[in-house]
């Protein structure tokens, strides 16, 4: 019974003029519970992404049929949000390992970005280039398909984002400097209780 279900489902998906379901931006996709998996979010390059409410799910768009309610996959959202978990997972897993200060960094359009500074305990992120420095977050990079570290933002957004620093100046993270203000100010503490005493 269980073949002939799915037989008739690949059928179902096979005959479906999918893609003219999921135009439809705004258009809620539901499971094969019958409840809803997300709203189509947009359409590109014969893919769907589907916001489910906790991740912006791509499905193939052949992958999507129609059902009693309207566009339908094969899957709950629950197993959408457990795959886009597991996804996202393993993809922070390679940016972290990748994510190390003298690693070089490219942009999103592939252009040599500079190499990684310094990353504090905050999840912020110093690039040195030639023309300065960029700070950005953790959340800020992936590895990219070729297994470069890959910063999210265009060569053209990361230059607007480039600030100069002047010759011998020190590169500190604002979690950076404030620790080392604090580890000042201790060590001003310490001295002047000594003096005192």
């Amino acid at each position: 019974m269980k073949s002939v279900k799915l037989a008739l489902i690949a059928t179902l998906l096979a005959t479906t003029p999918a893609v003219a379901f999921a135009q439809d931006v705004g258009a809620t996709v539901y499971g094969n519970d019958g409840n809803p998996i997300g709203t189509v979010e947009a359409v590109a390059n014969g893919v769907v992404t589907i916001d489910t409410g906790k991740h912006k799910a791509p499905i193939p768009a052949d992958l999507i049929g129609t059902g009693e309610t309207g566009p339908s996959i094969n899957a709950t959202q629950a197993q959408i949000n457990a795959m886009m978990d597991q996804q996202v997972a393993e993809a922070n897993a390679k940016r972290d390992a990748a994510l190390v200060e003298g690693a070089a960094v490219v942009s999103a359009d592939g252009m040599p970005a500079g190499t990684v500074y310094t990353i504090d305990s905050e999840d912020a992120v110093i690039v040195q280039n030639e023309n300065g420095i960029v700070t950005m977050t953790r959340e800020s990079f992936a590895v990219s398909p070729e297994g470069a570290l890959m910063a999210l933002y265009s060569a053209q957004q990361l230059a607007a984002n480039t600030v100069a620093v002047p010759e011998g100046a020190e590169i500190l993270t604002a979690a950076q400097a404030r620790a080392k203000e604090a580890e000042m100010a201790t060590s001003d503490a310490e001295a002047a209780s000594g003096v005192t005493m």
